[in-house]
């Protein structure tokens, strides 16, 4: 009888201490789901309203004064460089204007629609509506050439798609400079900048374009360099393999 007694206090605690380490899991796991979301959402970029204004790739124009810059990390140990990154929009579209300290220019590719990723420039993740997992890329180099793309993104298989109709109103304008020397590849130079305007009509018929005050994109933005031969990059948001790890995309709200 105190055996069976005994065996039964033993099979209670078990079961007990089972609950209790149950439910001590779960608030564990609940936690840091909630630590993520709560990161992930706190990484909010708000961008001004501003009229049309023409670009000529050096951020000259007096709308650029109503916003601040925005730092992007050097995802690279010790690099010096910084890169820096200015947004406005308009009722027709996304302005851009990216600052980029470097001490060389390399550039060789001078086509548009190319593997821009493989030399120096700046790469821009939009991702209008979370619900669909499709997403608008776009690329500058400092030679002035573009690669836009739409990426749908399927439990991690990818490709880009090219815009149809690139012209007109749908087409981005863009425009480069360079700080130092010449605008030419291996140039020994001091920085360079990117300034161009995406169109909301591009974007059609994404979700949530266009943008209205109050609006929320997921975003992130790029930049990447050669000059020690091996790819060193920035990014706002930061990223374990890939620039494509849109699910770590932050926030980008429209005031």
């Amino acid at each position: 009888m105190i055996d069976k007694i005994e065996r039964r206090s033993m099979e209670k605690f078990t079961s007990d201490l089972c609950y209790l380490l149950l439910v001590h899991m779960l608030i564990i796991l609940t936690f840091f789901s909630f630590s993520k979301a709560q990161n992930s959402d706190s990484a909010r970029v708000e961008i001004k309203k501003c009229s049309d204004f023409k670009i000529n790739g050096e951020g000259s124009d007096q709308a650029w004064e109503k916003t601040d810059w925005i730092r992007l990390p050097q995802r690279s140990p010790g690099d010096p460089r910084d890169t820096y990154l200015k947004i406005l929009y308009s009722d027709s579209g996304l302005y851009f204007l990216f600052n980029c300290q470097d001490t060389r220019l390399t550039a060789t590719l001078k086509e548009d629609f190319l593997d821009l990723w493989n030399e120096d420039v700046v790469e821009v993740f939009l991702w209008p509506d979370k619900d669909y997992p499709v997403y608008f890329e776009y690329e500058l180099s400092p030679l002035n050439y573009e690669l836009p793309l739409l990426i749908p993104n399927l439990k991690g298989k990818f490709l880009g798609w090219r815009p149809w109709h690139y012209q007109g109103e749908r087409k981005v304008r863009h425009a480069t400079s360079v700080q130092g020397s010449q605008k030419e590849s291996g140039s020994v130079i001091t920085g360079w900048k990117a300034e161009f305007f995406i169109p909301f009509q591009l974007l059609s018929p994404l979700g949530n374009v266009p943008p209205g005050s109050g609006t929320t994109w997921r975003v992130n933005f790029y930049r990447c360099d050669y000059d020690t031969g091996k790819m060193e990059y920035w990014s706002w948001r930061p990223i374990k393999n890939r620039f494509h790890e849109f699910e770590k995309f932050g926030l980008l709200s429209f005031q």
